[in-house]
């Protein structure tokens, strides 16, 4: 196995929209999923700004694991914030640290483009994965409550 971290281009939609749906079956959220390959592909990579950003962790010529995120262009501390929207892996990759380069290529990306922090949630059933952020050194943020409203 040869892994390749690198963004996410075009060419790879398709396979994007299939980890996206494997997520939201993980997720438990498949019955509201709405995307579409053609909705990847227009949405991340013809539109200009981007709706989001991707970083993918590739063995030949399989997407294995992907990272989402978008840029939140103005903070308090001046300065923009990532915000890390899915992070998955394939099922039979994982264990393999792919995560964990995954998210080590968001904070390079974080870094270089003088990002004040990486920010996401995680939900409270998913043990295995508030475990993994930790042992990155990631911490809870404790002091704000997520509210969503639905349209």
């Amino acid at each position: 196995m040869n892994i390749t971290i690198r963004k996410a281009e075009e060419k790879d939609s398709e396979q994007l929209w299939q980890l996206m749906k494997e997520l939201a079956v993980f997720e438990k959220y498949i019955n509201s999923f709405a995307i579409t390959p053609e909705i990847v592909r227009n949405s991340g990579f013809k539109k200009n700004p981007p709706d989001f950003h991707c970083i993918v962790a590739e063995d030949s010529d399989k997407i294995a694991g992907m990272l989402v995120y978008y840029y939140h262009p103005y903070t308090a501390q001046n300065k923009p914030a990532i915000y890390m929207k899915e992070l998955y892996v394939d099922e039979n990759y994982r264990g393999q640290k792919m995560g964990e380069q995954l998210m080590n290529a968001l904070k390079n990306e974080a870094k270089e483009n003088n990002c004040s922090q990486i920010k996401w949630t995680v939900a409270p059933w998913n043990e295995a994965g508030q475990r993994f952020y930790e042992r990155l050194g990631a911490n809870e943020n404790k002091e704000w409550l997520n509210y969503e409203w639905n349209i």
